[in-house]
Parts: structure tokens; C-alpha cells; sequence
């Protein structure tokens, strides 16, 4: 997998930091039996996690990369960069940029419900940090995925089909601004 990868170390820390963060929270108890100081080594893996893989991995594996910000007015906005098309990415690192960016907040919610049936409340405290986590990776790159397929093909209709497009473009990125997920990142 390493050996094909045009990014070996990004895809690496794509895989060590998930790694880390699952190990320690599920053979953290045979170490120590300080729960504080396992939820918060856990915490923070899991956050420099969701940073390389916003900032670093998406952007070098698949070419791509999100961000929202908020404005004044408290409103949201999602923005997108995606690689020029010209540019080809490599299958490998995408197929598994990909599988690692689904399997995550599914093995994490599986998780959370083996703490939630074994009445480990405080075990799904760190749980629920690291699907919300995964979770917004997850949402963000889908969007921005959809977001860069639709931009080039856009470049390569007509007019009259980027129209249309560009009106639907406008009136899904504003219900999904007003939505739930925009409101998950909203500062209020």
C-alpha cells in the first residue's frame, strides 16, 4: 500500500492517528486505570487527527480540502478547494482515503454502542468526541467531493447546463447552511 502511494507518510499519519486513538481507548485500561488522563490523550490524538486529515491528508490523497467559516451576521459558509482536473490522483491513496474516511465513524458508533449496552457512560463520553469528529471529516469531504465533480462539469457543459446548475448549486449550499450540519460548527 505504501509502496504505490505517491504520498507514503501522508497516508501513514491518515492511518497512525486513527490507530493511536483506537488502541489507546480500547487497551487503555491495561496500562493505567486513570480514566482522566486516557480521555485526554485520547481527545487530543483524535483532534490532531481530524486536523491532518482536513488539512493535510484530503488535501495530498484526493486533492482535496474543506473549511467553514462563520460570518458576522452568524451565518455559515463551506468552502471547498479541489485539485485541477488536469491533475490526476493516485487510486490507491484515494481508494484508501476513502475506506479509512467511511470506516472510522462506523467503527466508533459500533463502539459507542458496546459502551452504551455495557453501561460504560463515561467510555462513551470519548466515544461521541470521536464520531463527531469523524463524522464532520466525513460530511465535509463528501460535500466537497460533490462540490468539485460538480464544478467540472460544469466546465465542460455548456451554458445553459451550467445555469441550471449553478441555481441548484446555490439552493442546496443554502439548505445545507441553514441546516443541522452548519449549525454543528456554528460558534452560538
Amino acid at each position: 500500500m505504501f509502496q504505490v502511494s505517491s504520498h507514503p507518510i501522508a497516508l501513514l499519519f491518515l492511518i497512525l492517528f486513527k490507530s493511536i486513538a483506537l488502541g489507546l481507548y480500547l487497551l487503555g485500561n491495561f496500562f493505567t486505570n486513570n480514566f482522566i488522563l486516557i480521555f485526554v490523550l485520547c481527545v487530543l490524538i483524535l483532534a490532531v487527527d481530524f486536523w491532518t486529515v482536513k488539512n493535510i491528508s484530503g488535501r495530498l490523497l484526493v486533492g482535496l480540502r474543506w473549511w467553514n467559516e462563520v460570518r458576522e451576521d452568524g451565518t455559515n459558509e463551506w468552502i471547498f478547494e479541489s485539485r485541477d482536473a488536469s491533475i490526476p490522483v493516485n487510486t490507491s491513496d484515494s481508494r484508501v482515503f476513502w475506506i479509512v474516511l467511511y470506516a472510522t465513524p462506523a467503527i466508533w458508533s459500533l463502539l459507542a454502542i458496546v459502551a452504551f449496552f455495557s453501561l460504560r457512560f463515561q467510555w462513551l463520553l470519548i466515544v461521541i468526541v470521536a464520531v463527531v469528529l469523524a463524522a464532520a471529516n466525513l460530511i465535509g469531504y463528501q460535500r466537497c467531493d460533490k462540490d468539485q465533480k460538480q464544478r467540472w462539469s460544469q466546465l465542460s457543459s455548456d451554458g445553459s447546463g451550467s445555469l441550471v446548475s449553478g441555481m441548484m448549486s446555490g439552493l442546496m449550499s443554502s439548505a445545507f447552511n441553514s441546516g443541522m450540519v452548519g449549525r454543528l460548527f456554528s460558534r452560538g
